[in-house]
């Protein structure tokens, strides 16, 4: 029987994981290698340059442009204060003086005598990056940032939507198959990760949303609820910046579609534990698979590194990523050597599955299955 090599969907109770936190510009910083980090450990910090505002000297003083430096009272590179006096006309005989504000605090850009403006810098903004998990530094990216290690469980998702958070895991369902519903959500729920089982209403997302629930992850999602929920439709970019309270991860695929027994069967495991939760998801190049991470109680020690090979043999369970089986869980039968033409006409290596809900056999192309790795 052949093998092949394919990406693969973590599903574990215990794996070491690896995040590079990356700054957007060089910065600084913050932590040593070995140093333990909390979810909201900042790692590393930039300056971001304030935007630059215009003071229209010439315009409110009556003066030519070239005549502006000898009003101003400043000069580049000093402080400025919002409601500071920064430049007055000699008036009329000493009479009549015309006095000009500044409506921003920040420093002297520059003072134009072609234009009559004076250019202010707003003060800097800082752009913080977090450690994300608890873990350890396991090493720094000079002026850049950090890569965090821990270990524990991670469930990786199908897809998902909204950012990075941190909350305590809540199976809010009975079982796999269940729909998480609204009335299923607590007042008590408030930061907290709620665990469904097939899907989640539209009714629950909203209340989850509104209620300060901070994750959501069930099976599967309606494609028109969660259109409804954003107010655009996701498209095929990549996900995790949109504005919303709470971030959601479907691990099986759009519907309502029951998360598998092992997925559910952890999640539960793991209740009452703190997890850190993303929605980002990316299908095409570059794959980012959202994820659910809850490291173990015991820190992380040594230099170990994560280690995974994925390959798919005769036996390996999969997971079909693209249509008509999307979201299907199956094992495969049989890896064919002699390629095959699909519909579109290109010839490509292919397998053969036996889908895990009864569904038969099916021919898939390689390049559409992700393995379910434990």
């Amino acid at each position: 029987m052949g093998s092949a090599y394919t990406p693969g969907l973590t599903v574990s109770g215990d794996v070491v994981v690896r995040r590079t936190r990356r700054l957007p510009i060089k910065g600084e910083i913050m932590v040593q290698p070995g140093a333990a980090v909390e979810p909201n450990t900042v790692v590393a910090r930039a300056m971001l340059p304030g935007p630059l505002q215009t003071l229209k000297l010439a315009e409110r003083l009556g003066c030519e442009a070239k005549d502006v430096a000898s009003f101003f009272r400043l000069k580049p590179g000093d402080p400025i204060a919002k409601g500071q006096i920064v430049a007055e006309s000699k008036g009329i005989f000493g009479m009549f003086k015309q006095s000009i504000a500044s409506e921003f605090d920040g420093t002297i850009e520059t003072v134009s005598e072609v234009t009559g403006n004076a250019l202010i810098r707003e003060p800097s903004i800082p752009v913080d990056v977090t450690a994300y998990i608890h873990g350890t530094v396991a090493e720094v990216i000079p002026e850049e940032g950090a890569i965090i290690e821990t270990r524990g469980a991670m469930i990786q998702g199908i897809f998902g939507v909204g950012g990075e958070r941190t909350g305590e895991i809540r199976v809010a369902v009975a079982s796999p198959k269940d729909v998480l519903e609204a009335s299923s959500i607590l007042p008590t729920d408030a930061g907290k990760i709620l665990v469904g089982g097939s899907g989640i209403s539209y009714e629950a997302i909203l209340k989850a949303n509104q209620m300060g629930v901070l994750g959501l992850v069930a099976g599967g999602v309606k494609d028109s609820d969660l259109t409804q929920f954003l107010g655009y439709d996701i498209g095929v970019a990549i996900t995790g910046t949109e504005a919303i309270n709470v971030t959601l991860v479907v691990t099986e695929g759009f519907g309502y579609l029951m998360m598998a027994d092992r997925t559910f069967n952890l999640l539960k495991s793991l209740e009452g534990k703190s997890a850190s939760i993303n929605g980002a998801t990316q299908i095409r190049a570059g794959v980012i698979r959202p994820e659910v991470i809850v490291p173990l109680s015991e820190r992380l020690a040594g230099d170990q590194t994560a280690s995974q090979v994925f390959e798919l043999t005769v036996g390996t369970p999969i997971r079909v990523i693209r249509e008509p089986y999307f979201g299907r869980l199956a094992k495969v039968t049989d890896l064919p050597a002699q390629l095959m033409t699909v519909d579109s006409g290109t010839e490509v290596r292919v397998l053969k599955a036996l889908l895990d809900d009864g569904g038969g056999e099916v021919v898939v192309p390689r390049a559409n299955v992700e393995i379910v790795a434990g």
